[in-house]
């Protein structure tokens, strides 16, 4: 899924992202409810209009973004009260009120409230934010099937419902992450998302934590890790089963002029690109390296032009889009 933050996947509008072939995008929930505000988007139609994005989209709860807001935060069993990076006004977000702002917002898909936990941690800082993400996935699950009947459902969206997944946590500890999944499960979720990953911890611990828990798992439900990561990372993620993934990386990169194309990382801002005329990938079919050179993307970022993020980013879009879309190919040529 490609991340769109705060309505918008940066530096791309959303008919190229249909013409990319993204099927669904993320957006944020803290970054929404402090800026525009869920209730004025709720007013506008819900998300999916205020945005104009006719497809599938995935809100997070909000958690993630509390959790790296660590010096402005206060976590308690009620919630965590946070000071907006914005003017340092206060908030509250609890579980109840996430899945008030999600429900209002109108995605297709919204995420229990949970408690990340930092890497590294001691066992007794994961128990106790494993002890935290299980009561608040109940009263995640609770209130929402309790209010989600109140989201603005889109007519032109065939009024379909919005569900909800909740997410495993426990640090980098397997028993505790395999005991949070056998929890939620028992909670009957509509999908399940592996959180709590790529803060740091090694990819091969990443690696391990999503081979012991993805097997507990339903595989007739969506499985989700979330905030990961490279292309053969993601490659491999879904060659064991994981079903959805998301990453800033794609388009945080390109806008730092890097690339990722069939022959590598590609530091676009490097000099050995200047007279380079050259697609960005000789493999790769995009409308960006159909029509534009090496050179020429080299010269938009020492230029600072914003074509460079637009034309970056699409790139490396279409080549993320493009792995996916060879795993399914992949995966249904050997079913």
């Amino acid at each position: 899924m490609p991340v769109g933050t705060a309505g918008t996947v940066k530096a791309v509008p959303q008919d190229i992202l249909e013409t990319l072939g993204a099927e669904i995008i993320l957006g944020n929930t803290y970054h929404l409810y402090l800026r525009p505000g869920h209730e004025l988007i709720r007013g506008l139609g819900g998300l999916h209009k205020f945005i104009s994005w006719p497809r599938a989209m995935l809100t997070d709860s909000g958690g993630f973004q509390v959790f790296s807001l660590a010096a402005l935060r206060k976590v308690s069993d009620e919630g965590v009260r946070f000071r907006s990076h914005l003017d340092g006004s206060s908030h509250l977000f609890t579980p109840e009120h996430s899945m008030d702002v999600q429900i209002a917002l109108g995605a297709d898909i919204a995420m229990a409230f949970d408690e990340c936990t930092e890497y590294p941690a001691e066992r007794g800082r994961a128990e106790e934010s494993l002890r935290l993400t299980m009561a608040w996935a109940r009263r995640s699950l609770d209130h929402f099937k309790a209010h989600r009947e109140e989201v603005v459902w889109r007519e032109e969206l065939g009024g379909r419902t919005q569900n909800l997944f909740g997410i495993v946590q426990g640090g980098m500890y397997t028993d505790l992450r395999k005991a949070c999944a056998e929890r939620l499960v028992e909670m009957e979720f509509d999908g399940y998302a592996i959180g709590g990953l790529s803060v740091g911890e090694p990819r091969a611990l990443t690696l391990e934590m999503i081979a012991e828990v993805l097997p507990l798992l339903p595989k007739d439900k969506p499985r989700y890790v979330m905030g990961v990561g490279y292309p053969d990372e993601i490659e491999q993620y879904a060659r064991m089963g994981v079903d959805m993934m998301d990453c800033v990386l794609p388009t945080r990169a390109a806008r730092h002029g890097l690339l990722f194309t069939s022959e590598g990382r590609l530091n676009i801002k490097a000099k050995r690109y200047a007279e380079d005329q050259g697609p960005p990938d000789p493999e790769c079919s995009c409308a960006v390296c159909r029509r534009y050179s090496r050179a020429y993307l080299r010269h938009l970022m020492q230029a600072g032009e914003s074509l460079s993020a637009t034309l970056n980013t699409i790139h490396n879009l279409a080549y993320y889009l493009g792995v996916m879309e060879r795993v399914r190919q992949d995966l249904k040529g050997n079913a």
